[in-house]
């Protein structure tokens, strides 16, 4: 038997108690993230001051985990593709290039009211057709140009695909959907902007796919519409 062998084995023969200071121990010496070290403190400390945030900035640490469930359980997984997102603020989430060229990719996450998911018919005045879900393509985070403009809203043209996590609706933060930026629903009265609600589909449908790969041939291919509107 190995030494590991025979540890694991003691441990088995410990309360809980006993494990508990075991890990104490174990944890001085092994961090469980970089960010212990950036921020000074315990990936404990970190996780209560997370449980302590007030609503929105709990939706925005969720949407956080989605873009981070995005790069570990998608853009790792993708063959074929390099991730090339330069630093700094930018439109798009991530940037991929291919053999082809590049495409650039928002991530949201599917929008919920009051623990569960928002939908469509919750936001009838705003023209959405209805039996789908919603997703919220504004920034979280509010401001204005110099010309008073909101900056919270996306122009078409910022992004190319746009990324869906479904964790509200499936409770995993490993399913996402994709559609076409162009084939976003624009603001009534400035049709340049991307409008904030969009409908979402949880299923593969003619505007929503759950495959990279088929969203990125959507995009390539030059199809322009609407969401819930016959191509042209």
């Amino acid at each position: 038997m190995t030494e590991i062998a025979q540890v694991i084995q003691l441990l088995e023969t410990l309360t809980e108690d006993q494990r508990r200071q075991v890990f104490d121990r174990l944890r001085q010496e092994f961090p469980i993230h970089s960010l212990e070290k950036r921020l000074a403190t315990s990936a404990e400390v970190i996780l209560e001051a997370f449980d302590r945030a007030g609503p929105f900035t709990f939706r925005m640490i969720r949407g956080v985990i989605a873009e981070a469930s995005f790069a570990i359980e998608v853009v790792n997984q993708l063959e074929g593709w390099m991730e090339e997102t330069p630093e700094g603020e930018h439109p798009y989430d991530f940037l991929l290039r291919d053999a082809v060229g590049t495409v650039r990719v928002q991530v949201k996450l599917q929008r919920s009211e009051a623990g569960k998911p928002l939908s469509t018919s919750a936001r009838r005045r705003d023209g959405l057709p209805p039996g789908m879900f919603v997703v919220e393509t504004d920034k979280s985070r509010k401001g204005a140009d110099s010309s008073g403009q909101s900056t919270r809203g996306y122009r078409f043209g910022s992004f190319d695909i746009l990324a869906v996590s479904l964790f509200p609706s499936e409770g995993d933060w490993s399913r996402f959907v994709y559609t076409v930026e162009r084939w976003l629903w624009p603001r009534p009265l400035d049709p340049k902007w991307i409008y904030k609600y969009q409908p979402l589909a949880d299923t593969p449908n003619e505007d929503w796919t759950d495959n990279f790969d088929s969203a990125v041939k959507w995009f390539r291919s030059g199809v322009s519409k609407r969401i819930g509107q016959e191509s042209s």
